[in-house]
């Protein structure tokens, strides 16, 4: 089915009377002496380009800071290069979004207590002349097989990331296999891959979040929508977080990672990333909160507790 706005609007309505599930609220103010003490320590978050490159990490992380009287350090890198940081014992927490690479550096060991975060989506944008003719398509990988058979321009990330593997997804689900002088991998960010379609007139997979943050220095246009506008659901892009396991690193600040776990699935957070908004619109919608757990998202998807029986 697909997602719908007015269904994202009213699931946020229902979110102050939603319970938090497996992390235990944390809200700080005098009194509340079963805060870890942290006060003075710096967290090291590995995350995604996007929620750093639409400002909506340095809108939010002030009432954390202050509330713990701690630095978040913010490193902006894909999806991939953020898991391996945290892999390499560089980073306490990871925000991403690429639920395969997160289930695989969760499957190895390297990450614990993993939350649903938020969600927006991705949408492919291009220069309004639409050179290939997708605008409006209902399937994100009959557009991508047509931009291939137009062997119109189209800029990949090329990087490990999210919004990379989401492209290599569609690509496969295609059928095709992009290659040749139309198709460019740039190996850098969202905000780079934006910049280089639009100085070619190419094509690009983006994150509706950075497109909206950047819409009015590029000349590009949305030609295919997200399920957020009614579009495929394959276009669909959620972002998780967890912490990076002690047991494998000691050098990880636990304490901190889980209060920040447990700040930014509260109440207060999810309305903060609900509300925080680029030129009227929107950009990520919260997902911590619900009336029904999914308890699934704290393991690898597919795993069960019989999985080593027959």
């Amino acid at each position: 089915m697909p997602i719908q706005r007015r269904k994202f609007l009213a699931a946020l309505g229902t979110g102050a009377v939603a319970s938090v599930a497996g992390c235990s609220q944390i809200t700080g103010g005098s009194g509340s002496g079963d805060q870890p003490d942290v006060a003075g320590q710096t967290l090291t978050l590995t995350t995604t380009t996007s929620t750093y490159d639409t400002g909506l990490l340095d809108a939010i992380h002030p009432q954390f800071e202050e509330m713990y009287g701690v630095t978040v350090d913010a490193v902006a890198q894909g999806t991939g290069a953020a898991l391996e940081t945290a892999r390499n014992g560089d980073s306490d927490i990871v925000m991403v979004h690429a639920r395969g690479l997160e289930d695989e550096f969760m499957r190895n060991g390297y990450g614990i207590n993993r939350r649903d975060l938020m969600f927006n989506d991705f949408v492919i944008v291009g220069p309004e002349s639409d050179p290939a003719g997708i605008e409006g398509m209902d399937s994100a990988a009959e557009a991508f097989a047509t931009i291939a058979e137009e062997q119109a321009a189209f800029v990949s990330r090329g990087d490990n990331s999210g919004t990379h593997t989401k492209e290599l997804n569609i690509w496969e689900e295609a059928g095709v296999e992009p290659g040749g002088d139309w198709y460019q991998e740039i190996g850098a960010g969202m905000g780079e891959a934006l910049n280089n379609a639009n100085q070619q007139g190419a094509y690009t997979l983006s994150d509706r979040g950075t497109f909206i943050s950047q819409r009015s220095e590029i000349d590009l246009t949305i030609l295919v929508q997200g399920p957020i506008e009614g579009g495929p659901e394959l276009l669909e892009n959620p972002y998780g977080i967890m912490a990076v396991n002690p047991a494998v690193h000691g050098n990880a600040n636990y304490d901190l990672a889980m209060a920040y776990i447990g700040w930014i699935t509260s109440p207060g957070a999810q309305d903060a990333i609900a509300d925080y908004t680029m030129n009227g619109e929107q950009l990520f919608f919260p997902r911590a909160l619900s009336e029904d757990p999914d308890f699934q998202q704290y393991v690898p998807e597919g795993w069960s507790s019989d999985s080593s029986s027959e």
